[in-house]
């Protein structure tokens, strides 16, 4: 029997991004790009929620319209994948359960998660659940975003401050907010989302109702 080359599995570094993707824009995608080449990243997945608990106050799109506008916005990129780990879990979704249970899909040992998210969620990650215990299971990566600095990270405790990882990307002021309030107001979303995403929201009647 050939022996397993654990050493090249110890040099894997997974990206993980989390986010409601409602919808999935620019902004995601640029951010996934620029840790993917900045850390040096074997791949990212993409793990839209199921049932975003921190989002209760307004009406969140179906998982599977969002699992499938992630799906068209990220399919001609070689190294994005995408999981449905949290949509099938069917319940409120937490950062480090979702990583807990990634964790078993490698060999011990032989990963180093990344979870990709904004500055913004960064400065407020005291406020998840068992944020230290994220810090130790996956370094953080903070992208930076329009009206947000770094320095508010020196208020959090230094267990978790070591795990994060500050990026300066191109910012783009662009948020799945606003893209839902312009297509609600019949306004122009080119350029703001992919073509595929696009296309699947107006096909769909997405975000023209009441409530969002």
């Amino acid at each position: 029997m050939t022996p397993l080359n654990t050493e090249g599995l110890r040099q894997r570094k997974i990206g993980i991004m989390g986010g409601t993707f409602d919808p999935i824009h620019f902004g995601h995608l640029v951010a996934a790009e620029e840790a993917y080449f900045a850390l040096g990243l074997s791949e990212v997945i993409f793990v839209p929620t199921g049932q975003p608990f921190h989002k209760s106050s307004r009406k969140v799109s179906p998982p599977e319209q969002r699992y499938t506008m992630t799906m068209l916005a990220t399919l001609d990129n070689p190294h994005f994948r995408l999981s449905r780990v949290e949509i099938d879990r069917g319940e409120p979704s937490h950062t480090i359960d979702t990583l807990r249970e990634m964790r078993h899909w490698y060999p011990p040992n032989s990963v180093t998660f990344y979870f990709i998210t904004g500055l913004d969620a960064v400065l407020s990650i005291d406020e998840w659940r068992e944020p230290e215990a994220i810090a130790k299971v996956s370094r953080v990566v903070a992208v930076s975003r329009p009206g947000y600095s770094t320095e508010g990270l020196a208020k959090l405790p230094e267990e978790i401050r070591r795990s994060i990882i500050p990026l300066e990307i191109p910012l783009l002021a662009i948020s799945s907010t606003e893209i839902r309030r312009r297509v609600a107001e019949g306004r122009s979303i080119r350029y703001l989302v992919p073509w595929p995403v696009e296309h699947y929201i107006y096909k769909n009647g997405m975000y023209y109702r009441n409530g969002w």
